[in-house]
């Protein structure tokens, strides 16, 4: 019989021993790549990009601004316990910039600012998420010590979808709750067959956005009835469509031999916004019959456009 392998002990330590500074030791550390990664991961978000750290709002500064690929996101911090200064600050500053997701991480919670934040998440409109996490810091003997994202808030997105869906059905006319039902369908086989894809709720319109990292660019599916055509779409808008659309068009023929198929491009001169697309005809989703056949073949174009132009997209200058 061999004897058992010794054990020692899991030690939480003090964010100081590592951290000594908040501004100039957590917010730097925080902001690095693989960081951010890890804080998204626990998170069940598809990727936190940083946009500027000591970002100005105002005349205060906001520790990080971060984007998911679509919105802005305030990211906040503090090495010790929470207090109501924070809770007054991540609201600012979520107005200021005008973001979608607010991140409040901190040493330990207060079960009032707990309640607060799920009093946020419950009675502000859909597009907003309020997160706390709580920072730990953990060691194995003389270890070195390793950082733990501890979501302790976090959006009911299940309560949240269901009394949006309602909300939708009972206004919708019968095409709109048709396009909810067909989106909503989608989106459950996405998150069998095709994880990586990271769908918006559905809702009743004529399209579903997808992320694929970056502001300005989306991902996005369509469905007209009218013309009986569905798409799949990178769709890119702001200020810098326009040249970001040059830039991708010089990479036409090495992105359509990696696709294995060709692309609409489309650069949309009365408008600001430009796509590149690729089409289906003779589809209409009024036909429910066909419906596998119509969501095999968005999954198959949105895949290889995902594998394809993201790591385009996230080089662009």
């Amino acid at each position: 019989m061999t004897n058992p392998p010794p054990l020692s002990k899991l030690e939480r330590v003090s964010l100081r021993q590592a951290w000594k500074h908040e501004a100039n030791d957590f917010t730097p550390w925080l902001a690095e790549d693989d960081n951010l990664e890890a804080l998204a991961d626990a998170l069940g978000i598809s990727e936190l990009e940083l946009v500027a750290t000591e970002h100005w709002v105002g005349d205060f500064k906001l520790d990080i601004l971060c984007t998911d690929g679509d919105e802005q996101v305030v990211i906040e911090n503090q090495l010790e316990e929470t207090n109501h200064k924070h809770l007054g600050q991540i609201l600012a500053y979520a107005a200021g910039v005008d973001a979608r997701k607010v991140i409040w991480i901190a040493e330990s919670f207060r079960p009032e600012h707990l309640a607060a934040l799920q009093f946020l998440n419950v009675n502000t409109n859909d597009e907003l998420s309020f997160f706390g996490v709580q920072i730990e810091l953990w060691r194995i003997g003389d270890s070195p010590l390793a950082p733990k994202f501890e979501v302790v808030v976090k959006p009911n997105n299940w309560a949240r979808a269901g009394r949006e869906q309602a909300r939708a059905v009972s206004a919708a006319t019968p095409l709109k709750q048709l396009q909810l039902k067909f989106w909503t369908a989608l989106v459950e086989r996405l998150g069998k067959e095709a994880t990586q894809i990271r769908p918006a709720k559905p809702g009743p319109y004529h399209w579903l956005n997808t992320s694929i990292g970056r502001s300005g660019f989306g991902l996005n599916i369509t469905a007209n009835t009218r013309d009986e055509r569905l798409g799949v779409e990178l769709y890119l808008s702001g200020t810098e469509a326009k040249r970001q659309f040059s830039n991708l068009l010089l990479k036409k023929d090495q992105i359509e031999a990696e696709l294995g198929f060709p692309l609409d491009w489309q650069e949309l001169p009365n408008k600001t916004a430009s796509r590149i697309a690729t089409w289906r005809s003779e589809a209409s989703i009024e036909d429910e019959s066909r419906w596998e056949e119509y969501q095999a073949w968005i999954i198959e174009q949105l895949v290889a456009m995902e594998r394809v132009l993201r790591p385009v997209v996230k080089a662009l200058p």
